[in-house]
């Protein structure tokens, strides 16, 4: 690893592991339980409780340093926050206890860079308390999203309001009652470039003219707080609640996007140590065929490649904090979109090994498998396709050869050069 994490980090480590081990894995029953008993898109009541105790012990908004409660002197790096975001992946309902979780986190983070200050207290206050929860509306159904500049949802200004038609679809969260307010990319310029014609607007939930349409599934299950399918029919907000200015959506949603990707990582590396250890465990306590499951040469075989593979992959995202650390997340792009691609196929091999250990209760409610392979598989496209952050890494590595090279054939382009070794 390139750089040691800070003494603040370490510590800020071991209080968040003992949180886990002490009342996170504890509570996973009763949580599930509760959910079960109050229906879809509820929320448990455990969850004030141990959020209160996490609030407590100094444990909130870590995602966050400078604005952190309960230590504002503690200055954590993304090298330290990653271990700490890996611990909270490994339960789906840990994220939100310590008031780290998507996409609050990427929300409060552009709320508190780009909106006014009375938007920042009317929203962004309540964000930090843990008091609402809120959506990123950026992809449609009806256009290519992975391209942003394809986004197609109409922002127009008229007089002191701005006016949103379109619509918008895998807005996480939107249908849970604790969802207050969105955040809405959206074309505001269409007459200039390519990409100055896109902003971001802040939407309250209850704006006349927003509809939550209906919640789409996942593989066939509906996540808490459903992910909504919006119309913009007409509504109508105030001006002022343009995030930075018209026509910076675009370069707001890459701020967003940056730190929203290792955050992904981070908590997609617990996950596959989670899989790995319900893999382990399931195979010391099950024969079949004259022994245990873990003696058998194959499980052996994917144990060890669950270890060296999920290993790697952690490796790669501390090389990546380090890196948004020292030169800054624009420096670090290669390693984001690198980790982007890596970490989530990574986990899926793990978990998809865990499932196989574990048998026909692999695929049922009974374990977490099912779930967490269902949500790391969506990963894969959240926050941009493996596909389009590949294309970046290439069009990065081969400009090392030749600086004006395109993807694409440019009209009156220049041919390529090419390379030979003397």
């Amino acid at each position: 690893m390139p750089a040691e994490f800070t003494a603040a980090g370490l510590a800020l480590q071991a209080e968040v592991k003992r949180f886990m081990d002490e009342l996170i894995y504890p509570n996973e029953e009763e949580f599930e339980r509760q959910y079960a008993a109050l229906g879809h898109h509820s929320y448990p009541p455990v969850l004030d409780d141990l959020k209160a105790e996490a609030r407590n012990r100094g444990l909130w908004n870590m995602f966050m340093p400078h604005l952190r409660q309960g230590d504002p002197g503690t200055k954590l790096t993304n090298l330290d926050y990653a271990p700490i975001s890996e611990e909270l992946g490994k339960v789906t309902f840990a994220p939100e206890v310590f008031n780290c979780n998507a996409p609050d986190t990427g929300n409060m983070e552009i709320l508190n860079m780009f909106a006014t200050e009375r938007i920042r207290e009317e929203w962004l206050t309540p964000l930090l308390n843990g008091d609402i929860r809120s959506g990123f509306a950026m992809t449609e159904p009806e256009v290519a999203s992975s391209d942003a500049t394809n986004i197609s949802l109409q922002i127009t200004r008229d007089g002191d309001e701005y006016v949103l038609n379109g619509r918008k679809w895998f807005t996480t969260g939107a249908l849970a009652d604790r969802c207050k307010v969105f955040i809405v990319m959206g074309k505001s310029n269409p007459g200039e470039a390519r990409h100055r014609q896109q902003s971001m607007i802040v939407v309250p939930k209850a704006t006349p003219g927003v509809t939550v349409e209906r919640s789409l599934t996942v593989f066939g299950t509906e996540d808490r707080g459903g992910h909504g399918q919006i119309l913009f029919e007409n509504a109508r907000v105030p001006a002022d609640h343009i995030l930075g200015e018209e026509g910076s959506g675009f370069a707001i949603s890459q701020a967003r996007l940056g730190p929203g990707r290792i955050h992904h990582c981070m908590r997609t590396i617990g996950v596959a140590e989670r899989a790995l250890e319900l893999m382990c465990k399931r195979a010391m306590n099950r024969h079949a065929f004259g022994s245990l499951v873990a003696q058998k040469g194959l499980i052996q075989d994917w144990i060890a490649e669950s270890r060296i593979e999920i290993d790697m992959a952690r490796e790669y995202v501390l090389r990546c904090a380090h890196m948004m650390d020292t030169v800054g997340n624009k420096g670090a792009a290669n390693e984001i979109a690198g980790i982007k691609v890596a970490v989530p196929n990574i986990a899926l091999k793990v978990i998809d090994r865990a499932i196989q250990v574990h048998g026909a209760a692999g695929v049922t409610q009974d374990t977490p498998l099912a779930a967490m392979w269902a949500n790391t598989r969506t990963i894969r496209l959240a926050d941009g396709p493996d596909e389009v952050h590949k294309m970046t890494i290439a069009r990065r590595e081969l400009k090392k050869y030749d600086p004006d090279f395109h993807l694409t054939p440019q009209a009156g382009g220049h041919e390529p050069q090419v390379f030979t070794r003397p």
